[in-house]
């Protein structure tokens, strides 16, 4: 007696199909399920005896059966194989009778049938729907997760009789309705405004920018001076994420079982890992891959504080992504892509005590403390970061003079990004890109419009700068991003020579 079921396996963050065979043969009693399971997978067979045994001892067969997860070429991993094994189990043993040819099964089983949520849920989903198969079983606490795709059907599960009688035709379970995006959207509340910083209109200008064209930005300056707190008032001012962003978004935190009780992430992600954080937390890798802070942070923020704490390698490491939006992670049996599309935010002090340059500290460091501490992130690692901004520490006297004239909020700042953001979209309709940070030169020299007055003023710069090729074309962006801030089609002079005071000013 034979018979197969569809689910799906997880490759870095895509889902492949992978058909569920069972076949009852004679002979002693046994189970065995081949197709490289690991150890999760092996131990379904527990699972699955208990479960089938607790709802109906007769489900269970006492003869040799072999489960076979195909391909067998490809690892699977986790317990989501469990209810489409006791499934197939239950069809090959004619237990069920019911028609199972465009459904497929996924979920975790308790000993006593219950399905418990499982991880992966939605790319698993997205890939059938695409494949035009009807309809899907999935446990209830992933209904909602799974009920975002539209064009199959949703069924969720509290347990594995549910499933049993729904397809005898006994008693048949209701489907999830299709989830509309807009029912997520909401007004977040943060615990950060902009209009708690006081001073600093320099430093809030250029983080208006950078959020605006999605441009990496370093934060330098003595402790105390904001640096911390000016980071975490970006996610404030950020957009909200398009219905594809946060597909994307939440296909990575579903397979990393980091949803957290949400079935669709509306808000953009803002990770900011420990400096002791190691190449792998950082980058992504494993046995088999799995996303890293950079993969985690795609379509948000990556905050690294205390920028030169970080190891060297582990800085270099962050070179590709950076550059490509996405991380390639190679291991012996699987090479993973994994988007990480973020906008960088870096925080350093000058110096190890921090006060190097401080007009009213004292820096207690010596010449090669300082110099060593500045060499920890290397020169092409701050080539790639857009926006070089100095944050000095605010004078007690400009503190309590802003405690009576506000700042600007966040909500305000946030409605000129999301202009400069539309403006963007529509400049790149037809292409791959979101914001002017992710232009390639061939992009630049398309959508930049630059007079020969502005190419001029560029020319000086390059020439008295010492400006890298890449510095040049990244002037360029963030200069585009500042036209797309007042409005206007083409880069101007002032644009360029604004773009201009966000490079460093000093080696560091």
């Amino acid at each position: 007696m034979f018979a197969k079921v569809l689910s799906g396996a997880l490759v870095g963050l895509e889902r492949v199909p992978v058909e569920v065979e069972t076949d009852i043969l004679g002979g002693l009693p046994s189970f065995n399920i081949v197709g490289l399971p690991d150890k999760a997978v092996g131990e379904s067979r527990e699972r699955v005896r208990s479960a089938l045994k607790n709802i109906n001892k007769d489900f269970f067969p006492d003869k040799k059966l072999t489960v076979n997860l195909a391909p067998g070429d490809l690892p699977k991993e986790g317990p989501a194989f469990d209810l489409p094994i006791a499934i197939s189990i239950l069809l090959a043993n004619g237990q069920l009778v019911g028609e199972t040819k465009d459904s497929v099964f996924l979920g975790e089983l308790s000993l006593d049938g219950t399905l418990r949520a499982t991880k992966g849920i939605l790319p698993v989903v997205l890939l059938f729907a695409k494949r035009g198969i009807k309809r899907v079983f999935v446990p209830d606490k992933n209904a909602l997760e799974a009920a975002i795709v539209s064009g199959i059907e949703v069924y969720p599960a509290k347990n594995l009789r549910q499933i049993i009688l729904h397809l005898s035709g006994v008693k048949l379970m209701k489907r999830a309705k299709t989830v509309s995006y807009k029912k997520y959207l909401r007004e977040d509340e943060y615990d950060f405004d902009m209009s708690d910083i006081r001073g600093q209109e320099f430093v809030k200008r250029a983080i208006e920018v950078s959020v605006s064209g999605g441009h990496n930005i370093l934060l330098k300056g003595p402790p105390g001076a904001g640096k911390t707190l000016i980071a975490r008032t970006i996610p404030s001012i950020l957009p909200p994420l398009t219905f594809d962003e946060a597909i994307e978004v939440t296909k990575i935190y579903s397979i990393s079982g980091l949803l957290d009780g949400n079935s669709l992430m509306v808000s953009r992600p803002f990770r900011n890992p420990h400096h002791t954080t190691s190449h792998i937390g950082l980058i992504g890798g494993s046995t088999i891959p799995r996303p890293g802070e950079v993969s985690l942070a795609h379509r948000g923020i990556l905050f690294l504080d205390e920028f030169p704490e970080f190891p060297r390698h582990v800085l270099e490491a962050l070179r590709q992504p950076l550059e490509d939006g996405h991380v390639v992670v190679s291991r012996a049996k699987m090479r993973i892509q994994f988007p990480s599309r973020f906008m960088l935010v870096a925080a350093l002090n000058p110096c190890p005590c921090g006060f190097y340059g401080d007009p009213n500290h004292e820096c207690k460091c010596t010449t090669s403390e300082i110099l060593r501490y500045q060499k920890r992130v290397s020169g092409p690692m701050l080539d790639r970061i857009d926006i070089h901004v100095d944050v000095p520490a605010v004078k007690v006297a400009k503190i309590v003079t802003d405690e009576e004239n506000p700042a600007e909020s966040s909500k305000i700042i946030r409605k000129r990004v999301i202009k400069a953001r539309l403006a963007q979209g529509a400049r790149f309709k037809d292409k791959k890109i979101l914001t002017n940070g992710e232009m390639t030169n061939r992009d630049i020299r398309e959508f930049c419009k630059i007079d020969e007055e502005t190419k001029e003023v560029l020319k000086q710069a390059l020439v008295r700068l010492s400006l890298s090729a890449r510095a040049y074309h990244k002037i360029i962006k963030v200069a585009q991003t500042i036209a797309d801030l007042s409005g206007s089609d083409s880069i101007r002079r002032e644009h360029v020579l604004e773009a201009l005071q966000y490079r460093p000013k000093l080696d560091i």
